[in-house]
């Protein structure tokens, strides 16, 4: 087995040149010698959005997103599907992980102040990123439709509430209607699988490749 997979490995790498490839980003690639484990906080994050993908699409496959199923849907995921639970429970975890380890990396540039010329648009797409992962946790809040989901739903969109002039339109718009219901739910639903994550992803394709031409922070 480890013979034809070296085998078409090999195959493979005489043509696309995968090696250098991965030597020259990654096995090989130089970083500041004054880089700490605290830099790792950036990198975890993308590992916990992936982790977020990967188990997202998993509890896709039972999760109904109508007011009078979305419950019992989490709960077969729970009970009924084989390791369900702990798809469930790592989608759950890693989504206040990535949060936390947001919140590092951010801090970490704060103090070591990276953030300056010319790294001004890292900082600039790093807090909107930021931003956009609020906007996952939150969305993902209602979806159980628990009495806890819904109350938290409600309270977190009165919030825009307060803003002069255009509030209560805003709180209106977020939820579809004047109360919460079954169009909230649809419209989180789709904020939280698509319009969120991917508008997260051509963020960090723009922040991962500003790092790259600018360098993370010191000469290497």
């Amino acid at each position: 087995m480890s013979r034809w997979l070296s085998a078409t490995w090999g195959w493979m790498d005489e043509r696309f040149h995968v090696t250098p490839l991965v030597e020259k980003n990654v096995t090989k690639k130089l970083v500041p010698c004054t880089l700490s484990w605290a830099g790792c906080f950036g990198g975890l994050s993308l590992l916990c959005f992936l982790v977020q993908v990967f188990t997202g699409m998993l509890l896709l496959m039972y999760y109904k997103p109508v007011p009078d199923a979305a419950w019992d849907s989490v709960a077969f995921i729970k009970s009924n599907v084989p390791m369900g639970w702990l798809v469930q429970r790592i989608h759950v975890v890693t989504a206040n992980l990535m949060i936390v380890l947001v919140i590092m990396h951010g801090a970490r540039v704060a103090y070591y102040k990276i953030f300056r010329k010319p790294r001004e648009l890292h900082w600039i797409s790093g807090v909107v990123l930021f931003s956009l992962t609020l906007g996952l946790a939150f969305t993902g809040y209602l979806l159980p439709w628990t009495q806890l989901s819904y109350w938290g739903a409600k309270v977190g969109t009165e919030i825009p509430g307060g803003v002069p002039v255009i509030g209560e339109m805003i709180v209106t718009w977020m939820r579809r209607g004047d109360t919460i219901g079954g169009e909230t739910l649809g419209f989180f639903f789709a904020l939280h699988i698509w319009i969120l994550p991917a508008i997260a992803s051509a963020f960090m394709g723009m922040h991962f490749m500003m790092i790259r031409r600018t360098g993370i922070s010191r000469p290497l």
